[in-house]
């Protein structure tokens, strides 16, 4: 029972919430395509990685033309990297999701008392009347393509029309963590040494920051707060690679 109002107290105080920022109205947007999250985790990955690789290596006081070849290697590194891991696992992804397509299809066509029960049951966990219940269930079966598509979204979980593409997903990686990674290593093509160091944290401390805030901004969630928490996290990986790197102490490179 605490649980139960516990829920019911959050979902008063989102409905609440929803209305002043939102409006009367709030058209969904379609977030199971994969290039949009893919382009987040690029970009923030991007940002973070090649920020600590620099600052890792700079801590050990090289050249700049050290930190120039680091910087470029790391950032088409980790961008080649997240571009290839962000296809096979969207790609795995949706074989899987077709793989338990093919079983639905294959249980609807074989099975279909079976079927028509599990969706019944489904409707009325969800509060439906249990002769409401049986009805709806009785319509979706009679398509055969819709029987397959309710399943699929109401059992699996699994929109059929938008399986997202490896394709897409792939490219925005590659250039969201492309762009994060030159971020870091753009202030080197035109400063060096003391000044270079200072024109990365101050160009990274704003990257992140807007960063945070822009993912505040599509989660929902608070844009200084998001845009905080980015910060600290990239000083974070920043600061560590740094001692790291000074601790080492291959200061006589370059």
């Amino acid at each position: 029972m605490p649980n139960n109002s516990r829920s019911k107290y959050r979902l008063k105080e989102l409905a609440t919430s929803g209305d002043s920022e939102l409006g009367a109205e709030h058209h969904h947007r379609d977030l199971q395509g994969g290039a949009a999250r893919a382009a987040i985790f690029g970009i923030n990955d991007g940002l973070v990685s090649n920020t600590a690789i620099i600052l890792g290596v700079v801590g050990a006081h090289p050249g700049p033309a050290v930190v120039r070849l680091v910087g470029i290697s790391g950032m088409l590194a980790g961008s080649f990297s997240m571009a290839a891991g962000e296809y096979i696992s969207m790609n795995a992804q949706r074989e899987l999701y077709e793989r338990e397509l093919e079983l639905e299809a294959s249980e609807l066509v074989n099975r279909p008392e079976s079927e028509h029960r599990e969706l019944r049951n489904i409707y009325e966990s969800r509060g439906v009347d249990p002769e409401l219940a049986d009805i709806l269930a009785t319509n979706m079966m009679r398509d055969p393509d819709q029987a397959l598509r309710t399943h699929a979204r109401e059992e699996l979980g699994i929109n059929p029309e938008n399986l997202g593409s490896p394709w897409q997903a792939s490219i925005a990686s590659l250039f969201a963590t492309a762009v994060g990674g030159f971020i870091p290593l753009s202030v080197w093509f035109i400063l060096s040494s003391t000044a270079a160091v200072i024109g990365t944290i101050v160009s990274v401390g704003i990257a992140a920051l807007l960063v945070g805030v822009a993912l505040g901004k599509f989660t929902g969630r608070s844009l200084i707060f998001s845009g905080i928490r980015q910060l600290m996290f990239c000083g974070l990986a920043a600061g560590i690679t740094y001692g790291i790197g000074h601790l080492v102490g291959i200061s006589g490179i370059g």
